[in-house]
């Protein structure tokens, strides 16, 4: 089985580097500092369940490595748009793209037979089909990640927590391809379930990100903060409950309550979500998948969302002023 993982920064890296221990083959694409760390000493993990070192092939230039079975992409959604320079060399006529993107995917509304917004583009992550021409939907795997990991120096990947990468077919079924995935996955130590309802997983994850993750970086406040504070668990709590109405009027039912889900949050502790280690690396923060879609997917099911509307264009407005700041730079 021929892998490569395009953006192998903290979560890409750890997983090329279990599928490479787990005896696949893996190509790593990166750039900088980070790509001449993996040349040299491989993938080197920290992490709680026993260190490890994979050298799986590692370059800038994917023309090189040509079609694979699989891409796993490890960008962030709004870099997906501009992939395809990249991702182009890597497909051949049956590769899988495996998106381990936070928040609503492209592909959403494929697959949904019967569903009165079948095949329905969601603007916010695919503005005016950009995404969908540079990776078809009927290539795409969805991903979503139950794991914390982070980059503390070039090539040295710590993990933090969690191995649970959930995977499912847009249309539900069962598929040969997400079968071998899951199987390459597990034998690299990592749990890959196969989920014929992957939608419902979705949806749980985004009741956190869609709250914690623009107001952390609104308020620079880590988890713990966030949910020890009366007024930001609250409003928390509020955006959680418009999220639980918009995915229900969408079809889906996230299985865990509210305080619940807060109080998990909470346990991981003085925890900064991505956006806001993104905001302080002055990095483009991504928005449009985490909050923007979900803001969109209200209008077209009637769900009012004053509490999400609101904190999206707080947050709307702090993105683009760092946009601003940076010139775009990555």
């Amino acid at each position: 089985m021929r892998i490569a993982v395009l953006g192998a920064g903290a979560i890409g890296a750890y997983v090329g580097a279990a599928l490479h221990r787990g005896g696949a083959e893996v190509h790593l694409i990166a750039r900088g500092a980070h790509l001449a760390a993996l040349r040299r000493d491989g993938v080197r993990v920290k992490s709680p369940r026993g260190d490890f070192v994979a050298r799986a092939h590692a370059t800038d230039d994917p023309r090189g490595v040509g079609p694979v079975d699989y891409v796993f992409l490890g960008l962030k959604a709004h870099s997906y748009a501009g992939s395809g320079p990249l991702v182009e060399p890597l497909l051949g006529a049956g590769t899988a793209v495996i998106a381990a993107q936070n928040g609503i995917p492209w592909w959403y509304f494929h697959g949904l037979a019967g569903h009165p917004l079948e095949g329905r583009r969601i603007e916010a992550v695919d503005p005016g089909g950009a995404v969908s021409s540079v990776l078809p939907v009927r290539r795409a795997i969805g991903c979503v990640v139950y794991c914390s990991t982070e980059i503390a120096a070039p090539g040295v990947i710590r993990h933090l927590e969690g191995t649970r990468f959930a995977i499912g077919e847009p249309d539900g079924s069962v598929s040969e391809r997400c079968l071998a995935f899951s199987a390459a996955m597990v034998a690299g130590g990592l749990k890959c379930p196969v989920e014929p309802n992957l939608r419902d997983d979705t949806w749980i994850k985004l009741m956190g990100n869609v709250a914690f993750n623009p107001l952390s970086a609104l308020t620079r406040a880590t988890l713990a903060e966030m949910c020890g504070h009366p007024g930001t668990r609250a409003l928390v709590a509020a955006m959680m409950r418009e999220t639980v109405a918009i995915a229900t009027a969408a079809g889906c039912a996230p299985s865990v309550s509210i305080e619940k889900r807060i109080d998990g949050a909470a346990r991981v502790g003085h925890h900064k979500t991505s956006t806001l280690q993104d905001l302080e690396a002055g990095k483009e923060l991504e928005l449009e998948a985490i909050i923007g879609a979900v803001v969109e997917l209200a209008d077209l099911t009637g769900v009012p969302a004053p509490t999400l509307r609101n904190v999206y264009a707080a947050v709307d407005l702090l993105a683009r002023k760092t946009v601003a700041a940076t010139g775009g730079r990555p």
